[in-house]
């Protein structure tokens, strides 16, 4: 009997239409969904395409603030109980689209949250895209990135051993999530700024002797 739900994002930097970055993230959404349901876990999948806010993701690298549908998409990421990170590979490196919406996330956005990190590539040659520059990015902003990474050149789509990749990343992710080591790790370790995407991070708490006294009153 499902008991609980939680909200898993799909970050997808794909361009093309169709986009197999996308197809790859979408399957991973899929098999975790399979996996929380057979933990008596429901979960809500968002999905995030960064196409369509290129040009507000580029708008924010000048002036340091997202706007629109970029800061509402910083704030489903902020949100969520578990993160899929999809990216194409370019020139032997991740996409520009998710390393900019990375720079506009808040440091403090993504600590501690589950997240399945994935990438695909026209060559195998690309296979430690993921691992080398994708998890070295998430370390960075602290996020809990799962153990198995998955990547898909053109000749994978097929393969079984896709599949079990994505199975064994998907299990990880969802047990993370079940978990709940977001929560558990986040209590009361980390100090969070004012204006932070992360949840809670632009609560300002009124109740303290110090902002009595800003307003007049008595401490």
């Amino acid at each position: 009997m499902t008991t609980r739900t939680m909200d898993l994002v799909v970050v997808s930097g794909g361009v093309s239409e169709p986009s197999s970055t996308r197809m790859l993230a979408d399957r991973i959404a899929d098999r975790a969904v399979e996996r929380a349901a057979e933990q008596g876990v429901a979960v809500r999948v968002a999905v995030i395409d960064l196409r369509p806010l290129a040009a507000e993701l580029a708008t924010a690298q000048v002036t340091g603030f997202p706007a629109g549908a970029l800061a509402e998409a910083v704030r489903t990421v902020a949100r969520s109980d578990g993160l899929i990170v999809a990216t194409p590979v370019y020139k032997a490196g991740i996409s520009g689209l998710v390393k900019s919406f990375a720079d506009v996330l808040d440091d403090d956005a993504v600590i501690a949250t589950p997240t399945v990190l994935a990438a695909t590539a026209g060559s195998p040659r690309h296979s430690l895209v993921a691992d080398e520059q994708l998890r070295s990015l998430f370390a960075y902003l602290r996020a809990l990135t799962a153990p198995t990474s998955v990547f898909a050149a053109g000749e994978d789509w097929n393969s079984p051993s896709l599949g079990e990749r994505i199975d064994r990343a998907a299990n990880e992710l969802v047990v993370l999530m079940a978990a709940d080591v977001r929560t558990a790790m986040r209590g009361g370790a980390y100090s969070r700024t004012f204006g932070s995407a992360a949840v809670g991070g632009d609560e300002i708490v009124l109740d303290t002797d110090l902002m009595r006294l800003a307003t007049g009153g008595a401490a």
